[in-house]
Parts: structure tokens; sequence; C-alpha cells
């Protein structure tokens, strides 16, 4: 009876053996890299609950189903179970380094490392994940250059590497990433210019970094489809051309805290059929008056010029645009009267004229806050010398 049990045991044992080895239907290569993986991340980084906890390569295959126990979560297979598709992972604070080893994923069309604290460089290797289409290590520690064998990822349609630690320039391929869509490098420490970009870009974020130079036309020459350009809190110099707000789908232009000193802006060239619709350009040093041809956007219902060293009056042109729902003018030089539309009691303009030097701003009027400048302070900007 005994030497039964006994025999029954082990053929289920090895029963469970062999249903697992028939069940190992995960590439070995996605099986070594994903082993890599796990294995360059701090093991006292890894919660008990999280999804990297749930990786047992000694008892379950990583695309076998169901997934009740092991591999719960954090990856993606293919229909048919062999590769691994996607490695998206939950944001607990994971740190270590991303393997090069990441590489032998191949048929990897998402990796998302978002809100951890991965660190060090981002493996050249990374040139080999040839399907890619998202790449997200947001908010990690990242450091060292963005790789220039990114710019082989000729699949990838969004790059988000914001809030890390990037140094040094962007690639100067970059424009070889013929489908990519969005990207956002935000709030790293990359410096250089902008280099061209990729034709079929829509949305570019590339603020809190220490770009500079001369924001360039040929720069923007190929990128036909943007629509949402945000530069802010960067270096950047120089006269902001007319082209730049003529761009055939622009929408949205984020370049405060810059140190542009001149603006062109022509009226576009086709009525109604310009996009543009939100402009800050606060917190320049830019001199000259405030382009009356921003008027003349169809669309434009927002528009920032404040803490510039704008002079001359407010355009009346402003007053006239139906579309203009907030307007801050504020912190410059500009003198006259402001426009009744916008310091009547019921005005649907918000924003500031304070600070500047204008005649008459009723002090009840939202839009007249802060008070303006002393006269002779005004006075002095317009070459006169301060009364004593």
């Amino acid at each position: 009876m005994t030497l039964s049990i006994s025999s029954g045991l082990l053929f289920l044992l090895l029963l469970s053996l062999f249903h697992f080895s028939t069940d190992a239907l995960t590439s070995l290569s996605d099986v070594s890299a994903l082993k890599a993986f796990k294995a360059a991340v701090k093991p006292n980084s890894i919660p008990p609950w999280s999804c990297l906890a749930s990786w047992d390569f000694t008892t379950s295959d990583p695309c076998a189903s169901p997934r009740r126990t092991h591999f719960t979560c954090g990856i993606t297979c293919s229909s048919d179970s062999t590769r691994v598709t996607q490695v998206t992972l939950d944001p607990v604070g994971y740190s270590g380094h991303l393997t090069p080893l990441i590489s032998r994923l191949t048929e990897l069309l998402t990796l998302d490392l978002a809100d951890n604290n991965f660190y060090g460089l981002i493996p050249s290797s990374i040139s080999s994940l040839l399907n890619l289409k998202t790449l997200t290590l947001r908010s990690n520690s990242f450091s060292g250059s963005l790789p220039d064998s990114v710019t082989k990822l000729t699949s990838l349609e969004s790059i988000d590497i914001s809030h890390n630690s990037l140094t040094g320039s962007l690639p100067k391929t970059m424009n070889s990433l013929a489908n990519l869509r969005q990207l956002d490098l935000s709030y790293n420490k990359l410096t250089g210019s902008i280099p061209r970009l990729p034709k079929n870009l829509i949305d570019i974020a590339l603020k809190a970094n220490s770009l500079s130079g001369l924001i360039s036309k040929e720069s923007f020459t190929e990128s036909t489809q943007l629509e949402i350009v945000e530069l802010a809190e960067n270096s950047f110099t120089g006269t902001l051309g007319a082209w730049f707000f003529l761009l055939e789908s622009i929408q949205q232009v984020d370049l405060a805290n810059n140190t542009l000193t001149g603006l062109e802006v022509l009226p576009p060239t086709l009525t109604g059929e310009n996009n543009l619709v939100a402009v800050e350009l606060g917190f320049n040093q830019i001199i000259g008056t405030a382009p009356a041809s921003f008027a003349a956007y169809p669309r434009l219902s927002s528009l920032s010029l404040r803490y510039n060293m704008l002079h001359g009056v407010i355009p009346s042109e402003y007053e006239r645009s139906m579309t203009l729902r907030r307007l801050y003018l504020d912190g410059n030089f500009l003198t006259g009267k402001p426009p009744a539309r916008f310091v009547r009691a019921n005005a649907e303009v918000m924003g500031s004229l304070g600070n500047n030097c204008l005649r008459g701003c009723p002090g009840k009027a939202k839009m007249c806050a802060p008070s303006q400048k002393p006269f002779s302070i005004c006075k002095q900007a317009y070459g006169g010398k301060p009364k004593s």
C-alpha cells in the first residue's frame, strides 16, 4: 500500500514536470532577457506584492497561461505565447539599471518603466528593438546622453524620457525617426541646439533643460504636422522668426523663461487656415512693440507676453479680436490708455496689464493688477531722466 502511494506521488510529480516542459513556450532569448532584466534590479527594491516579485522563472514560463500566481503582471506576450511584446512595470520604486540584454526582446512593442528609480545609462543596444513603438522611461534617474542608436528605432511612435538626468545634446539624426509622433525629454540637463525634427512629429516637449542658441527654421522644416511645441525654461536666444507661427499645423507654443530678444509676427497667409490657439512668451527679454499681427490669427484665444521689455501702446487690434480670452501683458513698459474692453466691469477677457506705464488703468479692474510702474522708472525707460 505504501509503495503504491509513493509510486502515485512520483507519477504525479513527473506528470507536473512534463506539463511544465510542454508549456514552456516563451522564446529562450526572451526568457534570458527577462532574467537579466530582473537581476539588474536591486532585490530590496522589489516589494513582495509587485509585478517583478511574481516573475518566478523556476516554476513558470513567462508566457504560459493562466497566470494565477506567477508573472501576474509586467509583461504581455504575443498571441501564440512565444514572444514578449510589452514590458510595463508598476510604479513601486524599483531601483537598478537597465540591462543591455534588453536587446534580446526583439519583438518588444512597448517598454514602460515610468515612475521608478532606474539609474545609469540607457544602453545603446536598445537599437536592436526594431519593432519598438513606445519607449517610456519617465521619472527615473537615467543619466548620460540619449544614445544616437535610438534613432535607428524607426518604428517608434512615442518617446517619453522626461524627469531624468540626461545630459549632452540631442542626436543629430532625430529626423530619421519617421513614425515618431510624440517626444518628451523635459526636465533633464540637455544642452546644445534643436536638430532637424521628424516629419510626422505632433507634440514636442523639451522644457526645463539647458538648450541654447537660435530657434532655427531648419530644425522645423520637415515637421509639417507639429501642433504642440513646449520649449520653456531653456536658454534660447535671438529673434523668433515670423515663420514659426506660420507652421502649417501649429496650435500651442510655450517659449516662456528663455532669453529671446526679438519677435517677428506676420498675419496668416490664408484667413481661417491657421490653427494657432495659445502663445506663451513670458519672461524673456523681448524688445520692441507688442505685435499687432497676433490679432489676425483667427483662433488665438490665449496670448502671454508678460515680463519682457516691450514699449509702445497696446495694439487696438487686440481689443477688436473676438477670439482672445486670455491676455497677459504685465511686467513691460507699455504706455497709453488701456483698451476699454479689457478694463470694464464685465470684461470677458482675463489676464493682466499691470506693472506697465499705462495711464488711467482703473484700480478696481482685475486686468489692472498689479499697479503700474512708478513714473520715474517709466520716464527713464523712454529715454528721460527720472525726477530726483
